[in-house]
């Protein structure tokens, strides 16, 4: 079961900034109320409609790493309440994400909601499995409307979740989004 995000996220050199700058007090409270949490259905939806994330490693030397991933809306995969997984498609093929985790595993994620100023935040750690060694779960991870080859499947353990404030999101929206919002006002104005 994941713990509190606070478990990981709050370290020695966060708190000590904390107290720098005046929040100790306030994040003491958020600890307070940080709980042990498996997914929850609303948290299982909002990653099943993803089309994209940002997932951030670190290789040999310290240096953080961050990649956006991304494809159809439904990408994503729900495993149980405590995992998620997705095709790795073929890139730019430069694999820095890739070799930082086979170095180490541990990951965070920011998966987005940019038109309703959403934002998640997720630790893990990451099981990568190539299709040689497991052909049919590489396989079930393909979408047949999408053309693109995929390489490998990312499988996420999440140690932690936590949802973070909307201060600071501008909306942004897709092609698709944007032709939503668009055509009941030009029905309209067409009358």
């Amino acid at each position: 079961m994941p713990k509190p995000f606070t478990d990981i996220a709050f370290t020695d050199s966060v708190r000590e900034a904390q107290a720098l700058y005046g929040s100790s007090e306030f994040n003491t409270r958020i600890e307070a109320r940080a709980k042990a949490k498996e997914l929850d259905e609303s948290t299982k939806v909002f990653l099943e409609e993803r089309d994209s994330i940002f997932i951030a490693s670190l290789n040999e030397e310290g240096w953080p790493y961050v990649q956006h991933k991304g494809g159809p809306h439904g990408f994503l995969k729900i495993i149980n309440d405590s995992k998620i997984r997705f095709a790795d498609f073929r890139g730019n093929r430069q694999y820095i994400s890739v070799g930082n985790l086979s170095s180490n595993n541990r990951v965070s994620l920011i998966v987005m909601d940019y038109p309703n100023r959403r934002r998640l935040k997720i630790w893990g750690t990451v099981e990568i499995v190539e299709y040689q060694d497991d052909p049919t779960l590489v396989e079930a991870l393909a979408i047949p409307t999408y053309r693109a080859r995929v390489e490998r499947g990312i499988l996420i353990n999440i140690e932690a979740f936590d949802w973070n404030c909307p201060q600071h999101i501008t909306p942004r929206y897709t092609d698709e989004e944007f032709k939503k919002i668009k055509e009941p006002i030009l029905e309209v104005s067409s009358h």
